[in-house]
């Protein structure tokens, strides 16, 4: 079972106006064949499908730790993509329609994002094709699916850096420079399994490719705090198990700060969800906006 916590993992900086086409390149990460889709996927029904989950405790548990990470990190990035798509247009109240007061949003790179999905994040790619199940591998035998998910996290971070490079406002570059640090522990953790496993150094392929986090700005507070080197449990008490390989002596990455890994029960701190705005000219309700926001205002003092 799951339990969902109002925060997200990471703080995300608003945006100073709209940029959908900074949005519609975070659509990569979200829906591509390496995004946060993909990954989610894959952790998850390999960690439904498990088997021999006690005698293989220690690779269900590192497997499950990382796929109830996903889900939040599915979350941070939808995030930043409404919030880069937010308040296309004149947010003036009773907007006159007729005037094309969302013209420019034909020119974007993936208009569908406004015109279908209200500036909201959808599984999609930014091409706008539809992420599918395709994408998702559980194979049943433990190291074909490890070796499968060390390929994933490697795939995922060269999309990083390339949406990361064309990226230059805040909220995207934040969005990427957070996942750059967990992916890396991702890919590194599933590469020390295999070795536990095989006997094989994979670990030593990384960072593939071979970019050192410390070139990257928005990384630095994550690595100063020592976000690289910890594997969180996302449970008060179950998974621990995974520090069996993640933890037991290894060491952060080289090129990153030093340390050693550990497994830590719960999760990080994170940030609070921000405050999306509805545009009264886009999003037209029944009722007035005014009505609808005293309604609420009703209901929540009610559940107080």
């Amino acid at each position: 079972m799951f339990m969902r916590i109002d925060k997200l993992q990471a703080a995300l900086p608003e945006p100073k106006k709209p940029d959908p086409n900074a949005a519609a390149a975070l659509q990569e990460l979200l829906g591509g064949k390496y995004g946060e889709m993909s990954t989610l996927g894959n952790y998850m029904f390999q960690s439904f499908n498990f088997r021999n989950k006690t005698k293989l405790r220690p690779f269900y548990s590192l497997v499950s730790a990382i796929f109830a990470e996903e889900l939040g990190h599915v979350e941070l990035v939808s995030t930043g993509i409404a919030m880069l798509n937010n308040g296309p247009g004149d947010p003036t109240p009773d907007v006159d329609v007729s005037k094309a007061p969302f013209n420019a949003m034909q020119d974007t790179a993936l208009p569908g994002a406004f015109l279908s999905n209200g500036g909201g994040a959808t599984p999609v790619n930014s091409n706008g094709l539809s992420w599918n199940t395709d994408m998702v591998t559980t194979t049943g035998n433990v190291i074909i699916d490890l070796l499968h998910n060390f390929h994933l996290e490697c795939g995922a971070r060269i999309h990083k850096l390339r949406v990361y490079e064309t990226m230059k406002e805040p909220t995207g570059r934040e969005v990427c420079g957070y996942l750059l640090v967990r992916g890396s522990i991702h890919a590194h953790a599933y590469a020390l399994a295999l070795k536990k496993l095989t006997g094989v150094e994979i670990e030593k392929m990384l960072p593939t490719p071979n970019i050192n986090l410390d070139r990257i700005p928005e990384c630095q507070k994550y690595l100063a705090e020592g976000s690289h080197r910890r594997l969180y449990t996302f449970s008060p008490g179950d998974y621990g198990e995974a520090s069996g390989i993640w933890g037991n002596g290894e060491k952060a990455l080289p090129g990153d700060p030093p340390g050693e890994l550990e497994v830590v029960d719960g999760h990080p701190e994170g940030g609070k969800i921000p405050e999306l705005l509805g545009n009264y000219g886009a999003f037209a309700p029944n009722y007035a906006p005014e009505e609808m926001f005293d309604i609420a205002s009703k209901l929540y003092k009610k559940s107080r």
